[in-house]
């Protein structure tokens, strides 16, 4: 609490019938008078704030706010100087309070104040004190940013430091939270541009796609060929230096981590960190204002517009990495920021005793989906994305916390039975991060058609693979040919399963070679956080080191990752950075790292030593896009589907042999596989067959040497090298070409494709 000569004593108590303490009401000084300012009806419909011009010529703003058990609302309009005037929207209307305020025009920045109940036990939280930040704000001006150090107490609606902390959140605290939280902006989103109009989505077939994961900010900040101005944008995402490494890379869409307004957690900030991830979302609608070179006060949405019609016009796609499972307001304990203010029992899942949050998510609360008027938040904020920004898909963080009905996971439930219907969602990009914290969260394999999935199946069996740590191949060979053990139902596909090694979340793919043991230090967590359960392998030393030989032996590791994943059946994720060998220096949870260790260092792509990667990758995906052996459609069957017994897939030992039963349960660490071009379900645009190379996969990942038995006919009468990971150039391996039924020396962890020639 603040001193006695800043705050009044206690003004209110109430106790339940048990003597519990309901509401202790900590008070400030009596303010002077807001003025008010004149409202009109308006209408209910939609939510949020719409610049119009009336029928009888008068232009201003609609507000509609829904706050189902609220019992009274004003809207507050800030000027240029930051003095508040008031509205008090009267009209409801279904559960939504609106007016129409006149000369309030496009840029003027503005907030709720909803009265209501303070009784905690039963999980009412209104508290007009505080401004709350309309759900709906296609912008947000966060001039304040993180100049505080730490979250002021006024943002709270309890008195955060009662010294009875047993019961502080049960404490209102009536200080005015409006100098220290972000405000909503009144955006004309009247349409798109005439540019606009003429952006041309590339619409990438699934099975054609290859996933570059990137952040805004981390992306640019570094950038050499950025201008200083633009790095850390969406304005340095969509300049021509940034858009054509995704070209020369080859990579179909972008997947940027968290770009909804989010905000900073308090203890981050108490440690001089900041929330760099922006898995903390405050806003829906809102592109995040410190990702904007252009200004926070609606400047903001053309400025993402460009960007996406930049990137689009290289033929790349746009998905958001979207957190609607919870917000930044966090348990009982945390801010008052938005919809905990509005309407705290109904946007939020409360545990059976009302005071406390439900938490599927790890991050203190989880938004009530089930509830009508939260799945509509969400699918409105969806389409607004598709339709007037012209993002091309979604990944859903913790998507199973989504598919929660009452209490487990339903793949019936009314966010997935929505989605399906939908007839804008259902047609873009849908892929579920299939899992939460809670009982019965994993469900990787289990979301319906649609859907696709993040596979981290098939990240633990390659990681295993590589660092010889299987005990038989039979998982290897389930990820490699598109995991139909969990796929291949209900008419899903093999781009189903987004195959990835690393994502933002764990090692950098050079640090997976680099480390066994995470170091996260610099977190100030002592070392706690992000798992331990890397799967990786340091190749003899721990971290960074002179010695030629670990080295060359990581390199090379970095090679057979990059290559086993470009060669899978299914949908590959990349990790910005990853092609040219970023280091976190062993952090696995750079969350919090808005600095040189969490942003792409763009000096290694001119590095000799790391230049060869980048190269190696551009080569793998042009590879990839040339080959539809290489993206089927359907998923192998192994069946011989002509005399001569060839079969679309097949696999070997190093003695030539097909696998036999016991040789998938054999302790092993080499696999052939052979992908056959003659056998690819499917017809082209023409209605023509599709027809293709055939190409054999050497995967050994034993330290020595081992000698592979070429198979001969009817596979292949002479094999040419495509692909040789045991060479650090490779220039030099293509062309290459041995006769079948030879022994090749395949040096200890190499990846050798070779293509079959008749």
């Amino acid at each position: 609490m603040s001193s006695a000569a800043e705050q009044e004593a206690v003004a209110a108590e109430r106790a339940t019938g048990d003597g519990r303490t309901a509401a202790v009401v900590s008070g400030a000084r009596r303010a002077a008078p807001v003025p008010t300012v004149p409202v009109r009806p308006g209408r209910p419909t939609p939510l949020g704030a719409r610049f119009r011009v009336g029928p009888d010529g008068v232009a201003g703003t609609n507000f509609a706010l829904w706050a189902g058990g609220a019992e009274g609302v004003e809207l507050c309009l800030f000027d240029e100087r930051g003095r508040e005037s008031r509205a008090p929207l009267t009209e409801l209307t279904h559960e939504i309070w609106h007016g129409f305020v006149p000369g309030v025009l496009p840029g003027r920045r503005y907030g709720y104040r909803v009265h209501g109940r303070w009784d905690p036990w039963t999980g009412a939280r209104w508290n007009p004190a505080k401004l709350l930040l309309d759900p709906y704000a296609r912008a947000v001006d966060d001039a304040r940013g993180n100049d505080f150090g730490r979250l002021p107490p006024e943002v709270y609606g309890h008195v955060r430091d009662w010294p009875e902390q047993h019961v502080a959140d049960t404490v209102r605290d009536d200080r005015d939270s409006a100098p220290y939280v972000p405000k909503a902006v009144v955006v004309d989103d009247g349409g798109p541009d005439d540019e606009w109009a003429y952006d041309h989505r590339p619409k990438t077939p699934w099975a054609d796609s290859v996933i570059y994961e990137l952040h805004v900010k981390g992306f640019t900040q570094r950038h050499p060929g950025v201008p200083e101005e633009l790095r850390g944008t969406y304005a340095g995402l969509a300049h021509p230096a940034a858009v054509e490494h995704l070209v020369r890379l080859g990579v179909t869409a972008v997947e940027l981590l968290p770009v909804h307004q989010f905000a900073h957690e308090d203890h981050l900030l108490r440690r001089g960190l900041r929330n760099y991830w922006g898995y903390n979302s405050i806003g829906y609608f809102a592109p995040h204002a410190a990702y904007s070179a252009s200004g926070t006060t609606g400047q903001q949405v053309g400025e993402f517009r460009r960007m996406v019609r930049a990137l689009h016009a290289a033929g790349i796609e746009v998905i958001l990495d979207v957190v609607y499972n919870h917000t930044a307001e966090a348990g009982e304990l945390g801010p008052t920021l938005s919809l905990k203010g509005i309407d705290n029992r109904g946007y939020y899942r409360l545990q059976p005793d009302a005071r406390r949050y439900a938490d599927y998510t790890g991050c203190g609360n989880t938004l009530h989906v089930v509830q009508p008027q939260v799945l509509r938040l969400i699918t409105d904020s969806l389409r607004y994305w598709v339709t007037e920004m012209g993002v091309d898909g979604f990944r859903f963080d913790l998507a199973a916390a989504l598919a929660r009905s009452m209490h487990d996971v339903d793949m019936l439930s009314p966010f997935l039975a929505v989605i399906a219907q939908d007839p804008v969602l259902r047609r873009v990009k849908l892929i579920a991060e299939p899992w939460d914290v809670g009982s019965g969260g994993y469900q990787v394999g289990a979301f319906p058609p649609l859907w696709t999935e993040w596979n981290d199946r098939y990240r633990n069996a390659v990681r295993d693979f590589w660092r010889h740590a299987l005990p038989d191949v039979r998982e290897m060979g389930y990820r490699l040919s598109g995991s139909s053990d969990l796929y291949a139902w209900g008419g899903r596909r093999p781009y189903a399963s987004v195959n990835y090694v690393t994502a933002h979340d764990g090692f950098t793919l050079r640090d997976l070679v680099s480390y066994d043991r995470k170091h996260n230090e610099a977190n100030g967590e002592g070392n706690r956080d992000g798992t331990d359960d890397n799967r990786s392998w340091n190749c003899g030393t721990e971290g960074e080191t002179r010695d030629p030989d670990v080295q060359a032996l990581r390199r090379r590791q970095l090679r057979n990752l990059l290559t086993t994943l470009l060669l899978s059946t299914g949908v590959p994720m990349l990790v910005a950075g990853d092609e040219m060998g970023r280091t976190q220096h062993g952090n696995n949870n750079a969350y919090c790292q808005d600095n040189e260790l969490g942003w792409v260092d763009w000096s290694l792509l001119d590095d000799p030593e790391w230049r060869p990667l980048f190269e190696l990758t551009s080569r793998l995906i042009a590879l990839r896009h040339r080959h539809p052996v290489l993206r089927r459609r359907a998923f192998f069957s192994g069946r011989a589907h002509s005399a001569d017994g060839l079969r679309d897939l097949a696999w070997f030992t190093p003695r030539g042999e097909e696998m036999t039963e016991g040789d998938w349960y054999a302790p092993a660490a080499t696999l052939g596989m052979y992908l056959s071009g003659r056998d690819i379900p499917g017809r082209d645009e023409n209605g023509a067959p599709v027809l293709d190379d055939s190409f054999l996969a050497v995967l050994h990942a034993g330290e020595q040497p081992v000698d592979f038995v070429l198979p001969g006919p009817p596979w292949a009468e002479r094999y040419e090298v495509v692909v040789d990971t045991g060479r650090e150039e490779q220039a030099s391996a293509p062309g290459v070409e041995h006769r079948a039924g030879t022994a090749v020396t395949v040096p200890g962890r190499t990846v050798l494709l070779l293509r079959a020639r008749p």
